[in-house]
Order: C-alpha cells, then sequence, then structure tokens
C-alpha cells in the first residue's frame, strides 16, 4: 500500500517540479480593484468639483481604494522576491520592465514640452485668434529664482542622497541606506511643500497667474502639476524601499526594487531641470518681456 501511495504521489510531485528560470506570477485581484478604485476616485473628483452631492465622500473612497491596492500589491511582490522568485532571469525583465516605462513617461512629458515650445515659438497670429497672448495682461508669472531655484536645489540634494543610498546597498550597509533613503524621502517632501505653497501663493494672490492664463498658464500648470504628482509617486516608492532597507531586505546582487525607484528619482530630477530651465525661467522671460511690449 505504501508503495502505491508513493507511486500515486509522484506524478502529482512531478507536475509540480520547476524546470525553468521564470516566474508565473499567481493569479492577483489587484489589477482590477485598482483599475475600480482608479475610475471611483475620477468620479468622485468630477463630482467634487461640479459639486455633487456625495461627490468628496466618493473622492475619498476611491483614494483608499488605491492605497489599500498599492499596499496589497507591494506586498505581494516583496513576497515574492522574499520567496526567491526573482531569479536572474525575472530581474532583467523587470529591469526592462522599469526601463520601458520610464522610456513612456519620457514620452508623456514630450507632449507638454512639445505644447509649450509649439505656443512660445509657433503661436498662432494674434490677428487670426480672436483675444491670443502668450500671457494675459496683468497676470505675472512665477519668479524662477524664488521657490522654484530652491526646489531645483532641494530635487538635486536628493538625487545626491538617493546614490549614496545605493552605494550603501551595494556594500551591504542597509543602516547607512535607511539614513540615506529618510533624508531622500524628507526632501521630497519638503519640494511637494514648497511647490503646493507656491501654486496657492501664486493662484490667490494679486499675481492672477492661473491655468486659464492663456498657453503659458496651462501648459506651466500641466507641466509642473504632472511633475509634482510624479514627485509624489517617487517619495511613496522611496517610503516602501525605506521599510525594505529598515528590515534589510537588500542584498548588494539583489535590489531591483531599490534600483527601479532610484531610476525613476532620477528620471523626476532630469524632467524638473528642463522644466526649470525651459519653461520658469526661458517661458517667464518671454511673459515678462511680453508684458513690457504691451505696457509699452
Amino acid at each position: 500500500m505504501a508503495t502505491q501511495a508513493e507511486a500515486g504521489a509522484a506524478p502529482h510531485d512531478h507536475h509540480h517540479e520547476v524546470h525553468h528560470d521564470y516566474h508565473l506570477v499567481n493569479p492577483s485581484p489587484w489589477p482590477l480593484v485598482g483599475s475600480a478604485s482608479a475610475l471611483v476616485l475620477v468620479v468622485g473628483l468630477l463630482f467634487y468639483m461640479r459639486s455633487v452631492p456625495f461627490g468628496l465622500l466618493v473622492l475619498l473612497f476611491g483614494f483608499l481604494g488605491i492605497v489599500f491596492t498599492m499596499y496589497q500589491w507591494w506586498r505581494d511582490v516583496v513576497q515574492e522576491s522574499r520567496h526567491g522568485d526573482h531569479t536572474a532571469v525575472v530581474g532583467k525583465g523587470l529591469r526592462l520592465g522599469m526601463a520601458l516605462f520610464i522610456t513612456s513617461e519620457v514620452l508623456f512629458f514630450f507632449a507638454f514640452f512639445w505644447a509649450f515650445f509649439w505656443g512660445a515659438l509657433v503661436h498662432p497670429d494674434p490677428g487670426t485668434v480672436e483675444g491670443y497672448s502668450w500671457l494675459p495682461p496683468g497676470a505675472h508669472p512665477v519668479e524662477a529664482w524664488d521657490i522654484p531655484f530652491l526646489n531645483t536645489m532641494i530635487l538635486l540634494l536628493s538625487g545626491c542622497t538617493v546614490t549614496w543610498a545605493h552605494h550603501a546597498v551595494r556594500e551591504n550597509d542597509n543602516q547607512t541606506a535607511t539614513r540615506a533613503l529618510l533624508l531622500t524621502v524628507g526632501l521630497g517632501l519638503i519640494f511637494t511643500a514648497f511647490q503646493a505653497y507656491e501654486y496657492v501663493h501664486t493662484i490667490y494672490n494679486a499675481q492672477g497667474f492661473t491655468i486659464a492664463s492663456q498657453i503659458f498658464g496651462s501648459t506651466f500648470y500641466m507641466a509642473t502639476g504632472f511633475h509634482g504628482a510624479h514627485v509624489i509617486i517617487g517619495t511613496t516608492f522611496l517610503i516602501v524601499c525605506t521599510m525594505r532597507a529598515w528590515y534589510a531586505h537588500f542584498k548588494p546582487d539583489k535590489h531591483i526594487g531599490f534600483e527601479a525607484a532610484a531610476w525613476y528619482w532620477h528620471f523626476v530630477d532630469v524632467v524638473w531641470l528642463f522644466l526649470f530651465f525651459c519653461v520658469y525661467v526661458w517661458g517667464g522671460s518671454l511673459a515678462l518681456s511680453g508684458a513690457a511690449a504691451h505696457a509699452g
């Protein structure tokens, strides 16, 4: 009887034996839950902006759904890594996927820069488009060498601290990596706070520079606003990496999650440099020269 039991168990074990280095992901509800939560979030935002009853409640429900999805999905991926499912072959695929994702993000921001430079250099003849101007009379652009310049220094410093953390991980020093990542997260939060203050100060004071301020206003807030959203996403990514470094999850030869976060953060830094010099400095100077010409 024992021999028959062993014989019966052998095919089952052979069926589940893995003969390759790839990881087949188990069925997961989080893509569907995340998509549904994002839909609820957008609907709630529309309801809130249109003053529909319970719009804020729907918005909050969608936001909490996304946060829950992020936590559960990240937990599953971390468990896969800890169980050894992220082999060398899987790691190459993850790095390639992150590189392609960042490439798509580059093209995403390229569209905003295209609209910005078209409005600045190839804008329509004011005689053919009624009421056209680069910036409406009376509106004043953001002073580039004030908060934006400070935020530039903050992001450049955060790029140094995240690189410091990367070197610490490669030296198997998770304690130092944790400290460096805490600094990076703190700098990201300070950047977001300063940008929020800049928006409130610019929109609600006498400057009158809003998203409705012609092409410059719309491209300015779309580009810098989406960049701010990416800073928040990157900061969240780094918070997860900080917790993992605290628990010594990263190894010198295996820290794909941290590499992805560092790549993303450096991408955010580079996009900001283009925004600062092109949109804040050059675009703002065009607005000021146009205002001076209009006054003259």
